[in-house]
């Protein structure tokens, strides 16, 4: 693991896992919940987010035009590979704006380019495919679907999976390498 990747990780065990009861956005109950933003929107966290973000696309060979995702989760994602690179962004609204222009994409607008999908968190994937099917929609080309922290417990996977074809799905950390580096660090 690179150190970037494992400082990465050390910020998601101390900044965004709680262990407790909670509600998640999907309805499920969880003993456990990952806010990646309090990672994302961190200083350093934002750098080694696009540090990170920036080396598994480099190694993969995707090498898209831009990278984007579902507002909320995917914004400071976007933002931070987007400084770290030339790789421009782009948003997606969850609905089309009823005012201006209407647009659901906001942000970098060329047909047919190559994008990366982004999201901070993979539940059930509901956003991330959200984000897919409106990139597709536009007229991008997703060449690539990512995420910080996939829930794989959540079973969000296949969904992602099949909605991202014929892209290949990565997640960057499971919950599990979150929860077990937490527990590390507390005892």
């Amino acid at each position: 693991m690179s150190s970037a990747r494992q400082e990465l990780l050390d910020l998601l065990a101390v900044k965004s896992f709680r262990l407790g009861e909670f509600k998640l956005s999907s309805g499920a109950r969880s003993d456990y919940y990952i806010d990646c933003r309090t990672t994302t929107l961190n200083a350093q966290g934002a750098r080694l987010t696009g540090q990170v973000f920036l080396e598994e696309i480099s190694s993969r060979g995707w090498n898209p035009r831009a990278i984007g995702g579902l507002t909320m989760g995917a914004d400071p994602i976007v933002v931070a590979v987007a400084v770290a690179s030339e790789i421009d962004g782009f948003l997606v609204r969850k609905a089309e704006k009823q005012h201006g222009t209407g647009q659901r994409i906001e942000g970098f607008h060329e047909k047919a380019a190559r994008v990366v999908i982004v999201d901070d968190v993979c539940t059930t994937g509901a956003s991330t495919i959200q984000a897919i099917e409106a990139a597709r929609e536009f007229g991008f080309e997703v060449v690539g679907v990512m995420c910080l922290v996939e829930r794989a417990d959540a079973g969000g996977r296949p969904g992602v999976e099949s909605a991202a074809a014929p892209a290949q799905f990565v997640s960057i950390f499971t919950a599990a390498d979150v929860r077990t580096q937490h527990l590390a660090r507390k005892g």
